[in-house]
């Protein structure tokens, strides 16, 4: 019952004008901003600290960010929607020399694409679908806990050349694709475990980093490709993506390797959380996971 009812609200939104749900986002997201004290504070606090800004400065920031997510979330009715035209339309590439080049060198190599809870992830997978030369393609995601909603948004997140796969257990799934040549996309900038994680620097403090995506791109000897979707207003988005980094050609043991794979996604995403800190999801607890040396203390 309670499925239907999600398959029902997604059609519904899926036959809605564009500008219509972007508006209902910023609605969903200052809902949230005034409903849920407690992920209000602690935005407007981990601003402050992290940025170095004064209250009223990361009040400003914080509040954006909740409206961003807002739209964030309900794009996921528009993933199966995002084809040529989409991206005629809407879909600004700064450099699009630069990015056939790097598309050009991942023809004949395994990638790991890496981004954050940033802009509008949601629709990257569709972008990955139209633009990644790899015939096979995994976006790693971790699933609700309603599973029944869960159905419904693998659904409408997938695409013909585009496999959602769940976090746990995926490492094999991975590691296949990669062998054979594929792409496999992780979101990086959420806490993890402290047995999944190595502590680096992030925003100023150590922060738990998965070391997941970096092993897996050592062991397949893969590209790891930083790429985002930063929103311009409400129906206009902007591609930003860095060069590669290729594993292949790292020195050091496996462990310095780890680190310096790590080290370069995780400074990818403080680099655009600093430039657009406004598109970034500040209410998650992203230095929840502690070092043990820190906990002993």
């Amino acid at each position: 019952m309670r499925e239907m009812l999600y398959e029902t609200l997604a059609a519904a939104g899926q036959h809605a004008q564009y500008g219509h749900i972007q508006y209902l986002g910023r609605g969903l997201g200052l809902l949230i901003w005034r409903a849920v004290a407690s992920r209000r504070k602690l935005a407007v606090k981990t601003i402050q600290e992290r940025l170095g800004l004064d209250q009223n400065q990361a009040t400003t920031v914080a509040r954006e960010s909740f409206v961003q997510n807002g739209r964030s979330f309900l794009e996921i009715l528009f993933c199966r929607q995002v084809d040529w035209r989409f991206c005629r339309d809407r879909v600004l590439i700064e450099s699009p020399g630069h990015l056939h080049g790097i598309l050009k060198q991942m023809r004949d190599r395994a990638c790991v694409t890496v981004t954050a809870h940033f802009g509008a992830w949601e629709l990257l997978g569709g972008l990955l679908h139209l633009m990644a030369p790899q015939e096979h393609k995994q976006v790693v995601v971790k699933p609700t806990h309603d599973r029944n909603l869960y159905r419904v948004i693998r659904r409408m997140r997938s695409h013909p050349t585009v496999q959602i796969i769940e976090h746990e257990q995926a490492a094999p799934k991975v590691l296949r694709n990669l062998k054979q040549g594929g792409l496999s996309a992780f979101l990086v900038d959420h806490n993890c475990r402290r047995e999944e994680a190595v502590f680096l620097p992030f925003l100023g403090r150590k922060a738990a980093v998965n070391v997941g995506p970096a092993l897996l791109a050592l062991r397949a000897k893969a590209l790891v490709w930083p790429v985002f979707l930063l929103r311009e207003d409400p129906e206009h988005y902007r591609l930003l993506f860095e060069d590669p980094l290729d594993t292949s050609s790292l020195q050091g043991d496996r462990h310095e390797k780890l680190r310096t794979v790590a080290m370069f996604y995780t400074q990818a995403v403080e680099r655009m959380v600093r430039c657009y800190p406004e598109q970034w999801f500040w209410m998650h607890r992203r230095w929840k996971t502690r070092p043990e040396n820190e906990l002993s203390t």
